[in-house]
């Protein structure tokens, strides 16, 4: 009996993997495994692929005999760490980045001289910048400070569901080290003695690392991720290890879904979900956080934290999950843009592993002449355009009264979804005259249209390509969701994306790559609503971006739409809302100096929700 396994090696052989989605056909093949003439037509007929009669006995014969090749692939057993030879890097030929390396310059502290608050939650929401300087000058222990994170994070997890696990005993032992070193006169820099949270996607030895997700609940690896040996190394505190949606989607892990601190009947948004949630509620100083399409972005955006998404192979990921290995990027979620820069500067830079990392530098100046900057905005992206009304349907008969209560709720829908775009427009608006305001001559540049959408296949390809085995043993039934649009349906369609149109998905982003580095070559930076069309492109072109808070809405915003289930979707009156600064492909110390002189210009960073140690009902 030839096994899937033994079939899927016969087309690779025949050269049909690219084309004739071999899936489809072992699919429909009889329970003895063979596969018929039918099959091959209907698999052909899915692939848009014409095959002559004369050529199918001979592809039977093949396809129901040869089965080595698959089958020693796959008792290889291939980790999820192990990356494809293939690299990508969006550095395109003639392009040029610094690579020498210069001591940070880091703005003078605020508080300074004060004195030691005698409430120490009172300095939860401090910024790095700030709490660095209470560490070095003794007027808080790491100590102190650790205990006080611990035990907000023991408070306000059962409400915000943010923590999987804490790892107070490292982080005891770490925060007793840093004191004693500082007082010894060893200090690291800014972050010694600070604590922060990991997404659970990186690693820590002697602690379970699960992903999120259903059936990894006590995974464990023997080594920790470069970004936490850099942190260690740098003195910071690691206080736990942070949600996130399923093998990094949305805000629903195995415990239950990461919720807002602005508002705690709705979820955090992800997938850097506890990430966010933990930083906004001031239950850590930083935390490090993951984006492949979003996860940074989208979470900073509902918990009004500023998210710094590097440049693709500024960060390596060594010792983290991967879910897309030409995506994938790894970057700090904190309250204030300098705080970014500072975290930066301590995990970027090549670590002998991950291969994608170029050895760029990151050489932050907090005093940097932002007004000699070139700074674009994305103008249409800016203009508020009503969505497109669906077609009248044609009615030839009388609806039933349930048609027409489903006509009426999604009429009622696209209304609210309307009211609110409206409603977050003024904000980008102020968002535009404010910098004009500040002195920006805003240039108004566009990304080329072009088929954006269609090589989201990439990451879908990639992310089941990742998870292949789960899907092939069916173990992703163990995952929490599992919806149409949820990882476990989505890896089995990925299995029918032919491997010529991954490649020709590839080819077109190389192309995508040099149209909006043309752009780039215009300006230094660009402003952009966080989910207009730069999201997709810049994930895939590589560039970094910076999302930080711009606003908080007020009592007269449309009320978010609440779900049969409770739940209350985006937005909302007392919910942040955001803005995107985006870079040069390693531009992020130019892209971080503009955005500091906004945030510093208008404070949003500096609100911070007021929580309750019950959920709102």
């Amino acid at each position: 009996m030839l096994d899937r396994r033994a079939f899927l090696v016969v087309c690779s052989h025949l050269g049909l993997t690219t084309t004739l989605l071999p899936g489809v056909l072992w699919a429909m093949a009889d329970e003895k495994g063979k596969v018929t003439r039918e099959m091959i037509d209907s698999a052909a007929a899915i692939a848009a692929v014409h095959i002559g009669e004369e050529y199918k006995d001979m592809m039977l014969e093949g396809l129901n005999s040869y089965t080595e090749g698959f089958d020693a692939i796959y008792a290889l057993h291939i980790k999820n760490e192990v990356a494809p030879a293939v690299i990508f890097d969006p550095v395109l030929p003639g392009m040029k980045f610094e690579t020498e390396r210069r001591p940070i310059k880091i703005s003078a502290a605020s508080n300074a001289s004060g004195a030691a608050p005698k409430n120490l939650e009172d300095v939860a929401f401090y910024s790095v910048r700030q709490l660095a300087e209470l560490v070095r000058t003794k007027k808080i222990s790491s100590s102190a400070l650790t205990e006080m994170y611990i035990a907000r994070l023991k408070r306000y997890d059962p409400v915000l569901h943010c923590v999987i696990t804490l790892t107070e005993e490292r982080a005891t032992a770490q925060a007793k080290e840093a004191d004693r070193e500082i007082a010894a006169g060893k200090y690291r820099g800014p972050l010694h003695g600070l604590p922060w949270g990991a997404k659970d996607l990186l690693a820590v030895k002697g602690y379970r690392t699960t992903w999120g997700a259903g059936g990894f609940e006590d995974q464990k690896f023997d080594e920790d991720a470069t970004v936490v040996k850099r942190l260690d190394a740098a003195g910071a505190v690691l206080v736990a290890k942070l949600t996130l949606g399923a093998l990094a989607q949305g805000d629903k892990w195995f415990g239950g879904m990461t919720r807002n601190p602005w508002n705690t009947r709705q979820g955090s948004s992800g997938s850097s979900a506890g990430s966010a949630s933990a930083t906004a509620a001031g239950c850590v100083a930083f935390a490090i956080g993951s984006e492949t399409l979003g996860s940074i972005s989208s979470p900073s955006t509902r918990c009004g934290t500023t998210g710094l998404r590097p440049t693709f192979g500024f960060v390596p990921r060594t010792g983290a999950m991967a879910l897309s290995w030409t995506m994938d990027k790894l970057g700090p979620i904190c309250r204030a843009v300098e705080d970014t820069a500072i975290v930066l500067s301590v995990i970027h830079g090549p670590d002998g592993h991950d291969r994608t990392v170029h050895n760029a530098a990151f050489n932050w100046d907090a005093n940097l002449d932002w007004r000699k900057l070139r700074v674009g905005y994305l103008k249409s992206d800016f203009e508020l355009t009503p969505p497109p009304q669906p077609e009248a349907p044609k009615e030839e008969k009388e609806l039933s009264a349930e048609e027409k209560k489903k006509r009426e709720e999604e009429a009622a829908n696209r209304a609210m979804g309307l009211a609110r775009r409206e409603y977050d427009h003024k904000f980008e608006e102020a968002a535009l005259a404010k910098l004009r305001a500040m002195g920006v001559n805003l240039i108004p540049v566009e990304f080329p249209k072009y088929p954006y959408q269609a090589m989201r296949s990439i990451l879908v390809a990639e992310a089941a390509a990742a998870f292949d085995d789960l899907t092939r043993s069916g173990r992703d039934k163990l995952l929490t969701q599992q919806t149409r649009d949820d990882w476990p349906n989505t890896f089995r369609s990925a299995r029918f994306i032919p491997a010529v149109e991954y490649i020709q998905a590839n080819r077109a982003r190389m192309s995508a790559m040099e149209i909006v580095a043309k752009v780039f070559e215009q300006v230094d930076v660009i402003v952009a609503p966080t989910f207009s069309t730069q999201l997709l492109i810049t994930n895939l072109t590589g560039h970094p971006a910076i999302i930080l808070p711009n606003g908080l809405r007020g009592d007269d915003a449309p009320k978010a739409r609440v779900r049969d289930n409770g739940e209350v979707e985006n937005g909302g009156p007392g919910t942040p809302l955001s803005l995107t600064f985006l870079g040069q492909l390693y531009g992020e110390a130019k892209m971080l100096a503009l955005a500091k002189a906004y945030q510093d210009a208008t404070d949003f960073h500096r609100k911070h929700p007021q929580l309750d140690a019950e959920p709102k009902k």
